[in-house]
């Protein structure tokens, strides 16, 4: 059976929104509607807002805690993230740039770069938990 391709608009309706329910440090818990759980390895973002600046916070889903709760790791400062705050289920993995504009430069968890403002247009972005590729394709 095959999976009918599916709009934005039909995947955006089934991802959505939580709140944040409890802060330890990196670690927040964050309760979604039933049946609207982000699945493990899942990156999940939440908007703060300090001193007049929006500050994206990327966590990704380490653990299911039950009761329509998941437990993500903060990979930025949570320092003035409060219970309550909203947070939005991207439906995918954390992903990097991969290809030739890569080359030489550093980048750091989310893939953003870390010694040029910009790498310019990414062609490709591959996510940062995937399956190895098969062993007749590795290059020695």
């Amino acid at each position: 059976m095959t999976e009918e391709p599916r709009s934005e608009e039909q995947a955006d309706e089934q991802l959505k929104d939580g709140r944040v329910v409890a802060i330890g440090g990196p670690v927040v818990d964050v309760e979604f509607p039933p049946g609207a759980l982000p699945e493990i390895n899942h990156a999940i973002e939440m908007t703060l807002t300090l001193d007049g600046n929006d500050i994206v916070i990327t966590a990704e889903v380490a653990q299911q805690i039950g009761d329509s709760q998941v437990r993500a790791i903060c990979l930025k400062p949570t320092d003035g993230l409060v219970r309550g705050t909203k947070v939005r289920n991207l439906g995918r993995g954390i992903s990097v740039p991969v290809g030739d504009q890569v080359l030489g430069h550093a980048f750091n968890v989310l893939g953003e770069p870390l010694d040029v403002e910009s790498i310019g247009e990414v062609k490709e972005r591959w996510e940062i938990h995937r399956d190895p590729p098969p062993f007749d394709q590795l290059e020695p």
